[in-house]
């Protein structure tokens, strides 16, 4: 339905094919006993219930559909990278929370993940993976490392209960800024993200972004709501089109993550497609106006991403 909504408002176009991604792509992230796993509880499967290995419900269809929404990733990845320009891979089921043997939170296969995999075999060179879904990507700070980066805002408490603090992994960091389950202000939200990254790029050097694209943030979202209004895509979205430009070429991929509205996923969608026209909406507050918490959750991110934590 939101593909049919983006088509009518003009946003949907030169469309690419998915694809399947294959055991070899899928199996750089995950253990091959997990696909088994994935592949013979869906295949004996008699009505929809959840996966053995956790709060991940499965049907006879989700074996394709996690292979096909991995795949997707991967093609626009590759997109990106050919066209030096922003790619959306419009894709379900969701994958930040899987894990290398554990599928959870809706999630099968870690499709950021499996992508960035995939563009290393092939290109090599460092990815950094933006998630600023409202719940924290566990799966995907689970396998960063070797060449992978990630950085993440998800409110805290909130599931699955991780991403507390910021930390190095080698070369590459993994930077977290827990924000209020409570609530935020969408300046806050933006100030954070526009501080954030640039810091996070800086200290990575990416060669790819790849944006786990949630949208549950926005304000009356039935699984998130950070009380943020959907306007704050265009900055936040401008604030990856220059880091990438800075950094990668113009290369950056959004995945789609969480977010179950479809008025807030069309418009977010939408305003991430006009900040790729070259608009960029100024800063919608200074980073030093930030909650006291969060201003410090925030500076431990930068202490790491700057080598000094």
């Amino acid at each position: 339905m939101v593909g049919a909504r983006l088509s009518e408002r003009g946003v949907l176009r030169d469309p690419l094919a998915a694809r399947d991604a294959s055991d070899e792509e899928i199996e750089r992230v995950h253990a091959r006993h997990y696909l088994e796993l994935v592949e013979r509880e869906t295949r004996e499967i008699g009505r929809a219930r959840y996966l053995s290995t956790g709060d991940a419900v499965i049907d006879a269809g989700s074996w394709r559909a996690a292979r096909r929404a991995a795949g997707g990733a991967i093609v626009a990845a590759a997109a990106a990278v050919s066209s030096g320009e922003a790619v959306f891979a419009l894709v379900r089921p969701p994958g930040h929370h899987a894990e290398s043997d554990r599928g959870m939170g809706f999630c099968l296969f870690n499709n950021v993940a499996v992508a960035a995999r995939a563009h290393q075999a092939a290109h090599g060179g460092r990815v950094l993976v933006v998630d600023f879904d409202y719940h924290h990507g566990n799966g995907t700070e689970a396998v960063a490392g070797s060449g992978l980066s990630y950085c993440s805002t998800h409110a805290n408490p909130a599931y699955p209960g991780t991403g507390l603090r910021s930390f190095r992994r080698g070369a590459d960091v993994v930077l977290n800024v827990p924000l209020p389950a409570a609530g935020i202000s969408t300046e806050a939200f933006v100030a954070t993200w526009e501080t954030l990254l640039p810091a996070a790029a800086a200290a990575v050097r990416p060669n790819l972004i790849l944006v786990s694209a949630g949208f549950d943030y926005v304000a009356g979202d039935s699984v998130g709501d950070l009380g943020v209004d959907v306007t704050a895509a265009a900055p936040i979205a401008s604030a990856v089109r220059r880091v990438a430009h800075e950094f990668c070429g113009g290369a950056v991929a959004y995945v789609l993550e969480g977010g179950y509205g479809l008025d807030a996923l069309t418009e977010s969608i939408v305003a991430i497609a006009g900040a790729q026209s070259g608009a960029v909406p100024a800063a919608a507050a200074d980073a030093a106006s930030l909650p006291q918490d969060v201003r410090g959750q925030l500076d431990e991110a930068l202490r790491t991403a700057q080598g000094s934590s």
